[in-house]
């Protein structure tokens, strides 16, 4: 479970050619840390999973459509801990913390060492909020990452969330299987298991990083009556082709986790090498389809910048001219499709 958390740490996963003063310039902005089993998945610095965990001199460049709250969250949290954007759910975030700390986070200004957890006055006024929400049924903890806490503090969590009783689903958002899968020991998983419907979304970008440690702990999970999902981003260098992506969502099924979101990355500054073109985007993900079991396919997702949500942005399979409706099939031919007019 130990990490490093320096670049001098890391020293020995970079080449000569590597600006070293400038990864560390990176390093004094940007929280570093990465655990020994992610090291034990990367073979080389630009490595798929390399690319994700150890810091890159390119980080210092920022655009200037790269914002540090570029989903919004800010704009819909009413108290403190609470991000409220769609009626039926919100996001609890009880800790500013994680194991380790992407190098394409959307919340990498505001999470790292020292920040701090919710106090308990805090997490009260939180879980008040959602008391006195009746449209809200689905509560996701996220951060930070919500693993990181001790049985007993989540436990407390989830009893206080399972005697509210228009939640219904409680869903974890967490890297922590892949990145830190010895944290997930049986006291964890026995903490994870409520009366009511308990999600997992893993984050995983990659088949390199699924080590049979990372194996066993879904295991466990799944043993806890947790219904495992999958979230992933689609970025440069790392899965930006259609055989890196066909072989994490196959590996993950065969491990009995469902795709669920594709993301676009986001505007987070300093992450411009990450990001494709929305259309090339659009591309890979029609190359998997009629390729891939419908349990292999995640959604294409973008999360519009400024706090306007998420959306669907797969390619479109519909046309419409002169009154006709035509499909397009998995081969990219056309065929008029006799659709109810009028």
């Amino acid at each position: 479970m130990s990490s490093r958390k320096s670049v001098d740490h890391l020293q020995d996963y970079y080449s000569e050619q590597d600006n070293l003063p400038a990864l560390k310039k990176v390093a004094e902005r940007y929280a570093v840390s990465v655990t020994d089993a992610v090291l034990g998945a990367i073979k080389s610095a630009d490595d798929p999973v390399g690319l994700q965990y150890l810091p890159q001199a390119k980080e210092l460049v920022t655009q200037p459509e790269e914002i540090a709250d570029p989903i919004g969250d800010s704009a819909h949290s009413p108290v403190p801990g609470i991000v409220h954007r769609y009626p039926d759910r919100v996001l609890l975030m009880p800790v500013h913390t994680c194991a380790v700390y992407c190098r394409f986070c959307f919340r990498r200004e505001a999470v790292g060492p020292g920040k701090k957890t919710m106090s308990a006055a805090e997490l009260e006024k939180a879980l008040d909020y959602i008391r006195n929400d009746a449209n809200i049924y689905e509560v996701i903890l996220s951060g930070g990452d919500p693993l990181i806490l001790s049985p007993r503090r989540l436990k407390a969590i989830f009893d206080q969330l399972e005697a509210i009783p228009h939640v219904q689903v409680i869903r974890i958002h967490s890297r922590l299987p892949v990145a830190d899968p010895g944290r997930i020991t049986d006291e964890l998983c026995a903490a994870l298991q409520t009366r009511k419907a308990m999600y997992v979304a893993i984050h995983v970008n990659h088949a390199q990083e699924i080590t049979p440690e990372a194996e066993a702990a879904f295991t466990r999970l799944r043993r806890a009556d947790c219904v495992l999902l999958s979230q992933s981003v689609l970025l440069r260098g790392v899965n930006d082709n259609p055989q890196a992506l066909e072989g994490l969502f196959r590996r993950i099924v065969a491990l009995r986790v469902k795709p669920y979101y594709l993301h676009h990355p986001d505007l987070a500054p300093g992450t411009s090498h990450f990001r494709l073109p929305l259309k090339q985007g659009q591309s890979l993900v029609r190359a998997l389809r009629g390729k891939m079991s419908g349990l292999c396919q995640p959604v294409y997702m973008l999360d519009i910048p400024g706090g306007h949500g998420k959306v669907p942005v797969g390619p479109q399979y519909l046309t419409e001219a002169d009154g006709r409706t035509e499909v397009t099939d998995p081969n990219g031919c056309a065929h008029s499709y006799p659709d109810e007019q009028g």
